[in-house]
């Protein structure tokens, strides 16, 4: 052990500024510069406008009151009957009240039917409707959206909560900006503490998805509102005719809404808990579904937005290059850069690989403290993550970069994402013939 802490204490004597980029430059180049030091000052460019827009935010709440328009809820879902009474109950305490509440329940086999049924005649929900044969939550979703009668519509998932003017701070940006046609919430982990898993999902949340909506969102690129907390102009949501099949129907909708001229915003303040796998095993399930409609819907069936069509925008084109770079090429790119190390550099791998390691740690550790001071609010104490930060490394940088790559491998040379079972197979080789 003595051994090797002098020999890794010799290495970074060697440790040049050039010599330092010629070893790291995966690291340097494509993770620091674009996941912390542009981050950071879009983060307090981001700060700063929203201190400056606090009077029109003012003005747009105030706005949003007077008009007062009717909003539909649309929750979709199989085998949700256990959550439904809570979030119903919950909905009822919103800040906003002009609502209706529309359950589809997709095909369950649990107590669901009963339960809504017995909402809907206690007047606790506006509709209850129900596929008897399972299609899928798209859809479950626009079987709703045909009943939906808001000038504005929001999509929750009934295993969510919210807090109590989570609903009326997701609206204020489509009465900032008229041209704005969908809005993403602000989605974490609400069981953090359940297990490791758990509790990695819950620091990947707040440092690395929540802080990347902020940041894309300010710049225009903003490219997936959340399935679990998204809201929608109705209109719009009609005019590209609801959700397509999925899986990555979120992020599906979302291009279509971006392809149409529209804009889309993350509302950070609109605040929902969300409860994540808590095995090893159903997160590499979970995982699989997403990272393979990356490829399905980014690559394969909006390609349109790389080339410059009729319809082509800049803003689009960047969103979607700048994900495939930095999520399929880079992903494969770290492979690269391993195998150099290991070819050219095979003597030092284990001083290289040790300051990988410190330099990823160091680094999510700042991320952590820094990103903590934008935080608009906090559901856990933020002491409680600290000290799970170095096993960020592994989990994120590693674990799940070897789950990506398996499910681009699967989708882009065997379109697996039409046979998983989150979609009924018939609605899947639907999709597979129209090619969406």
């Amino acid at each position: 052990m003595e051994d090797l802490l002098d020999n890794y204490i010799r290495f970074l004597a060697t440790l040049t500024p050039a010599y330092f980029v010629e070893l790291f430059w995966f690291y340097f180049v494509f993770e620091f510069i674009r996941y912390f030091l542009l981050e950071f000052i879009v983060l307090n460019l981001a700060k700063i406008k929203s201190w400056g827009d606090r009077p029109k935010r003012a003005d747009a709440r105030r706005r949003l009151f007077m008009e007062n328009p009717l909003v539909s809820i649309l929750i979709p879902g199989k085998n949700e009957g256990k959550h439904l009474y809570k979030l119903v109950t919950s909905l009822g305490e919103q800040t906003y009240k002009n609502i209706e509440i529309i359950v589809v329940d997709d095909g369950s086999d649990d107590d669901t039917p009963i339960i809504g049924r017995s909402l809907e005649r206690a007047g606790l929900i506006h509709l209850f409707l129900r596929n008897e044969v399972r299609g899928g939550k798209a859809s479950a979703a626009n079987l709703a959206l045909r009943f939906a009668k808001g000038k504005y519509i929001i999509h929750l998932d009934a295993d969510c909560s919210y807090d109590n003017d989570a609903m009326e701070k997701i609206l204020i940006p489509f009465f900032m900006d008229e041209s704005v046609g969908g809005v993403g919430g602000n989605v974490s982990v609400r069981n953090y503490n359940e297990s490791l898993v758990t509790t990695l999902q819950g620091i990947e949340y707040f440092n690395t998805i929540t802080t990347g909506r902020v940041v894309t969102s300010y710049l225009g690129i903003y490219r997936i509102i959340s399935g679990a907390f998204g809201a929608f102009r109705a209109d719009v949501i009609n005019e590209i005719k609801g959700w397509d099949i999925g899986p990555g129907l979120d992020g599906d909708i979302t291009v279509k809404i971006r392809k149409k001229g529209y804009k889309v915003r993350f509302a950070q303040d609109a605040n929902c808990l969300t409860s994540v796998p808590n095995t090893f095993k159903k997160l590499i399930k979970q995982r699989l579904r997403w990272d393979k409609s990356l490829v399905r819907f980014r690559i394969r069936k909006h390609k349109d937005v790389l080339f410059p069509t009729q319809s082509f925008r800049l803003l689009d084109f960047i969103a979607a290059f700048e994900n495939i770079l930095y999520n399929v090429i880079l992903n494969f790119k770290w492979y690269v850069y391993l195998g150099i190390m290991l070819t050219f550099y095979r003597p030092l791998f284990l001083n290289i690989f040790i300051t990988n390691i410190l330099l990823y740690t160091s680094t999510n550790f700042v991320k952590y403290i820094v990103y903590s001071l934008y935080r608009e609010k906090a559901h856990v104490s933020m002491s409680y993550f600290l000290p799970y930060i170095p096993c960020m490394v592994l989990y994120f940088g590693m674990y799940l970069r070897i789950v990506r790559t398996i499910a681009y491998m699967q989708e882009i040379f065997f379109k697996k994402s039409y046979s998983d079972p989150w979609n009924p197979s018939k609605t899947s080789i639907h999709a597979k013939h129209l090619g969406l």
